[in-house]
């Protein structure tokens, strides 16, 4: 009898709604080197799971690759896109060319949500104390005076029915320190954790010990083929490390997978349907070609990444010649000759920002922005946010471009609100051919209340990077690609035509200092009122509560006589 009750019990579970709904989930995984000038090495994990489920409709109950926290995270708060980033350092784009995926130092959150939500700041405030359960951060210090909405900038990467930008959530924290266990959650998201496949290279001690570590989680829906007629949950997991030759002790140019991870590879994850390592040996500066690969890679690819034609040596993982002559795969990069001369052409598109002033009551912001394109004029997007106690002058906005006056064709501003909401400003700015464009806002401190400042004042108050968005001109004509036969790293930005190609940038974040009160005053106050106090009531306490008592003096016992015949013998006067 218990043997029929568990398998009609089985049936019922096969045949269950959650059963019916669930559909297709594919994982792939992917790990491009990029060679850096000076001898610097990039490595970009990135694991892509897709679901062909419908996730918003509730009635998913099986999960096998899609993560199940961030499946009812979706489905409960009624998220159409979500992208969240933790980042230690900051990208050099001006030595280091445009990175594959970019994010702000600390951690950056942006949501887009369903228009169903009524409630757009509750689900958000709850989406942020969630998602800091998950990964182990410090999301739950998100609130309104480190929130905007954008309306201009992050457009949703995926499918849309439209943008109302109302819907729109994002915020930095750009103090967020970066670590271990935000790491460890980010791994036991992956279908086979760290146990197999490329993320067995997922070190901790190796990774954090770089100039530069990027992890993200990208959601967002997309078409499940060509028609467009259903929609597919796509998941994108993307790890950025930049390993440098000072921090790694190596002293030499040539590297390895073992130098870089400890740890070389020895299968793919059995979940996968691809799994691939690129090496990026593209010529530099016309050249031929300097960086040589062992052992001989799988296939050569060529492919047209952000704009310019690129040359990949790829290794499949789940080729069975791969492994046949050794049993693991240690990716090697060697220069067939000093790389000195051969340094990366400047980006089309990089910005600086920094604070100038003296004293501590007023200063500026400046921020200068870089069109090196030689005869192609572009547009950009700039967002600025800055904390509600910088208060900025919006009267001093100027912005100069070979020594004039550049008007912005939008722009949108949203004043502070103290301790309510911080500033927000987004512009259209055109970038003249070969050009600087240069601009500036000033800016006054506000004094705070004394219980708003963090245990280390005088270390000063970060301000979150200015984001660039724009359209940049393409060195070459690129052509529509199959998203589903095309390197993950190519597919993430949606390209509008093959003329331009979609770059978004983070400036350096900003270290402000306001106007400290000295906290060494009350501490020395405390102590000396705490002594007063306890000699005082001591002192008192003391008198009040002893009781005094009268003893009549008495003629002292044996020894005491004894004492004084011996020192009346002496001529000493008696006790």
């Amino acid at each position: 009898g218990g043997m029929l009750a568990a398998a009609a019990l089985l049936v019922l579970l096969a045949a269950g709604p959650g059963r019916a709904d669930t559909g297709r989930d594919t994982l792939r995984e992917e790990l491009l080197l990029s060679p850096l000038p000076a001898g610097d090495v990039a490595a970009t994990f990135q694991f892509r799971t897709r679901w062909d489920a419908d996730l918003q409709r509730g009635a998913v109950s099986h999960y096998r690759l899609f993560p199940k926290a961030l499946g009812r995270l979706v489905a409960a708060l009624g998220v159409r896109e979500l992208h969240l980033a933790l980042t230690q350092g900051f990208w050099r784009t001006r030595t280091w060319g445009q990175p594959p995926l970019q994010a702000p130092a600390g951690a950056e959150l942006w949501v887009w949500f369903q228009p169903t939500v009524t409630d757009v700041d509750k689900a958000w405030k709850e989406l942020s104390n969630i998602l800091s359960g998950i990964f182990c951060a410090s999301l739950n210090f998100i609130d309104s005076t480190n929130t905007v909405t954008p309306t201009a900038s992050f457009k949703p990467l995926g499918l849309a029915n439209g943008t109302d930008h109302h819907l729109l959530r994002y915020a930095v924290l750009p103090r967020e320190v970066v670590c271990t266990e935000n790491l460890t959650p980010w791994k036991k998201l992956l279908p086979c954790g760290s146990k197999a496949g490329l993320a067995v290279l997922l070190k901790a001690e190796r990774l954090f010990h770089s100039s530069y570590h990027s992890q993200a989680v990208h959601i967002r829906p997309v078409c499940r083929d060509a028609s467009c007629l259903a929609v597919s949950w796509e998941l994108r997991q993307t790890l950025t490390v930049v390993f440098d030759t000072f921090s790694s002790g190596q002293g030499k140019k040539d590297w390895s997978l073992f130098k870089m991870f400890s740890r070389t590879l020895t299968d793919a994850c059995p979940l996968a349907s691809e799994s691939k390592v690129y090496v990026d040996i593209s010529p530099k500066n016309k050249e031929k070609e300097l960086l040589e690969v062992t052992p001989a890679p799988t296939s050569v690819l060529e492919a047209v990444v952000q704009g310019d034609k690129r040359t990949y040596a790829a290794y499949d993982l789940l080729s069975p010649s791969l492994f046949n002559t050794s049993r693991s795969l240690n990716v090697q990069l060697k220069w067939k000759r000093p790389q000195d001369s051969s340094e990366l052409p400047t980006p089309i598109l990089h910005a600086h920002r920094y604070v100038s002033g003296y004293g501590l009551q007023t200063g500026e912001i400046s921020t200068l922005v870089y069109n090196t394109h030689p005869y192609r004029a572009f547009p950009v997007v700039l967002l600025e946010t800055v904390p509600w106690y910088l208060r900025l002058y919006v009267h001093t906005l100027t912005i100069i471009t070979k020594g004039k006056e550049n008007k912005p064709s939008y722009i949108h501003y949203q004043p502070a609100q103290d301790r309510r909401r911080p500033h927000l400003l987004e512009m259209l700015i055109q970038l003249p051919a070969n050009s600087v464009t240069k601009i500036t806002i000033q800016f006054e401190r506000a004094l705070l209340k004394w219980t708003e400042y963090p245990p280390d004042p005088n270390h000063g108050f970060y301000i979150s990077s200015s984001v660039l968005s724009a359209l940049v001109p393409s060195v070459i004509a690129m052509k529509d690609v199959d998203v589903e036969q095309s390197p993950l790293f190519t597919s993430l930005f949606p390209s509008s035509d093959g003329s331009s190609y979609f770059v978004r940038l983070y400036t350096e974040p900003l270290l402000v200092n306001l106007p400290t009160p000295d906290f060494s005053m009350p501490y020395n106050v405390i102590c000396l009122t705490c002594t007063v106090v306890a000699v005082c009531y001591g002192s008192f306490y003391n008198l009040l509560t002893r009781t005094f008592h009268m003893e009549e003096p008495s003629r002292g016992g044996l020894a005491k006589r004894l004492a004084n015949v011996i020192r009346k013998f002496r001529g000493v006067p008696p006790l």
